[in-house]
């Protein structure tokens, strides 16, 4: 069994090249331990032959595999598969912190009076990323917090799953409460994501936010 595997942004770094070839490995889950990477990061997506799967896929010979990371890094991330809240709520542990608090968005079936069959998310990513960074810095020095992260996720999601998952830790739980409450507000309202609710007989696009 021969796959090329292709590696893109700080994978392709951390590897030092961007391609190469593995053999005897059969399923995707394969790939990852073949490549003397460390432990795999949070988030990361695998396409075969350009389209995403499952990590239990299984390899045909000639296959090429790519590993796709999350659009953005650190702790503000643009993720075009699940969300992993208990990842999220890892990036802002600190010695420093008193308190923890937490926003998960998720997708409804019920949204204006319609039956939502699944959403849709799209991003200017180039500019979302930097002004998530930014939203961080200005929350950070306002309510004096220890961290935060947030990870929204693109593309398609399904009723159940989450859109966006928010984490910010603090010494007081007041801070907390309110850096993550005005954490979400400001995303909904000035980052450029948007979503598209798709319902029985149409869809809409909805504008910026969650």
């Amino acid at each position: 069994m021969h796959v090329t595997v292709r590696l893109f942004a700080g994978l392709r770094e951390r590897a030092g090249r961007s391609q190469l070839e593995l053999e005897n490995v059969t399923r995707v889950q394969d790939v990852w331990p073949q490549l003397d990477l460390g432990a795999e990061p949070p988030g990361l997506l695998y396409a075969v032959n350009r389209e995403y799967v499952e990590r239990d896929h299984e390899l045909a010979d000639g296959d090429e595999v790519a590993l796709i990371p999350p659009v953005s890094g650190g702790s503000f991330r643009l993720v075009a598969g699940a969300l992993d809240v208990a990842a999220v709520l890892r990036e802002v542990e600190d010695p420093e912190a008193g308190a923890v608090a937490s926003f998960v968005g998720t997708v409804r079936r019920h949204s204006r009076g319609r039956d939502v069959e699944h959403l849709d998310y799209e991003a200017y990513e180039e500019m979302a990323e930097p002004m998530l960074s930014r939203l961080g810095d200005e929350l950070t020095e306002r309510h004096g917090l220890c961290a935060v992260a947030i990870h929204h996720r693109l593309g398609r999601v399904e009723i159940g799953e989450a859109s966006v998952v928010i984490a910010v830790s603090a010494p007081h739980r007041s801070a907390a409460l309110d850096a993550c409450r005005e954490a979400i507000e400001t995303l909904k309202t000035t980052i450029p994501l948007w979503k598209k609710e798709v319902y029985a007989g149409g869809e809409e696009w909805i504008g910026r936010g969650s």
